[in-house]
């Protein structure tokens, strides 16, 4: 937590030689001191008669003068620059560090150096840092166990709305059980999501994944074509199997019935590139980001097209998790395509 006011205010005063703008203030005035003194010094001991100047005129004598405040200067750069550099090192530091923590790396601390403004802040950031990482993985965990422990009321309710189908019509039948789909997705789904940010960036199991046999399985399963080389990645087969799926349901429920199709090649370097496309009404280009946010729904899409909002998410999630990204683009021939690139495992 930061000081209050009163006893921060108490503490600066208390330590004038501490405060980071009296340090380069000293630094300031100690440069301008030795180039007064090296300027007073040059001034007594060059003279121009025997250094020949004054015969050859004015004019060499004004650039032997420049030239001699051109050393001086020199002089006082040169022993300036540790001084002010050592000050806005650590500046530099804390920025990184910052920065580190911005995209995601909420471990980051930073070094608490010296006892000024600037380590008085690291010091800050690094007990919100805690306290937010604290808060986050708090919520990661309620949020797991919560989704866990749902699932046995959900089989009671899947049970009960079996039972109840028996007596209602085949459309409320229907509504029950595309509901309770729906619901038990979600769950799937969160719980999923919660376990990979609490995994961080660790894989739960690691192996060589044939995904092109996989791509086969899933396309077969979505009736998608597909046009694919033979390529491995290392991962965790069930995630990717996951994401793959997701991709092609996706398309499924936005394509409006249009082929499906599947390609999955190298990039130049070591680079796998996986499109899953569609000829739907396509995604407009200021969504084309907002669609990996959990829970997005483009405007004028119903509930009841499906999907909880969480499939596309959850593929970018796995993506990077792999050590690749995930990303919308036009798709040519009308429709999107949603493109995920991935690491070739060699």
């Amino acid at each position: 937590m930061t000081e209050p006011a009163p006893r921060l205010l108490t503490t600066l005063r208390r330590t004038p030689a501490r405060r980071l703008f009296v340090r380069f203030y000293l630094a300031l005035l100690a440069s301008l001191l030795a180039a007064a003194v090296l300027f007073g010094l040059a001034h007594l001991l060059f003279d121009p008669a025997q250094a020949g100047l004054a015969v050859r005129g004015p004019r060499m004598h004004a650039m032997g003068f420049v030239a001699l405040l051109i050393a001086i200067a020199l002089v006082v750069a040169t022993g300036a620059y540790p001084v002010v550099r050592r000050l806005t090192l650590r500046l530099e530091r804390l920025q990184c560090s910052v920065e580190a923590w911005g995209e995601g790396e909420l471990s980051t601390r930073v070094a608490v150096e010296g006892d000024d403004e600037v380590a008085r802040l690291a010091a800050s950031f690094n007990h919100s840092a805690a306290r937010i990482e604290s808060l986050v993985g708090a919520q990661k965990t309620l949020l797991a166990n919560a989704s866990h422990e749902l699932r046995s009321p959900l089989a009671r309710i899947r049970m009960a709305a079996e039972l109840m189908a028996q007596q209602a019509t085949p459309a409320i039948s229907a509504e029950l059980r595309r509901n309770v789909s729906e619901l038990d997705q979600l769950i799937d789904e969160v719980l999923l999501a919660s376990r990979l940010d609490a995994a961080g960036v660790a894989l739960p199991r690691i192996e060589e994944v044939d995904l092109t046999g996989l791509l086969a399985e899933e396309c077969a399963r979505a009736n998608a074509t597909l046009d694919a080389g033979t390529y491995c990645v290392q991962g965790d087969a069930r995630l990717l199997r996951r994401m793959v799926r997701n991709l092609l349901e996706n398309a499924i429920r936005y394509g409006a019935g249009s082929k499906i199709e599947v390609r999955f090649a190298a990039e130049s370097g070591s680079g796998l590139r996986l499109d899953v496309c569609d000829g739907g009404a396509g995604i407009p280009t200021q969504h084309r980001e907002r669609v990996f946010e959990p829970f997005y729904r483009l405007p004028g899409c119903p509930e009841a097209a499906g999907g909880v909002g969480l499939g596309l998410s959850l593929v970018r999630q796995i993506a990077r998790h792999h050590g690749g990204d995930a990303r919308c683009l036009p798709n040519p021939g009308g429709g999107c395509c949603f493109r995920v690139t991935l690491p070739y495992a060699h």
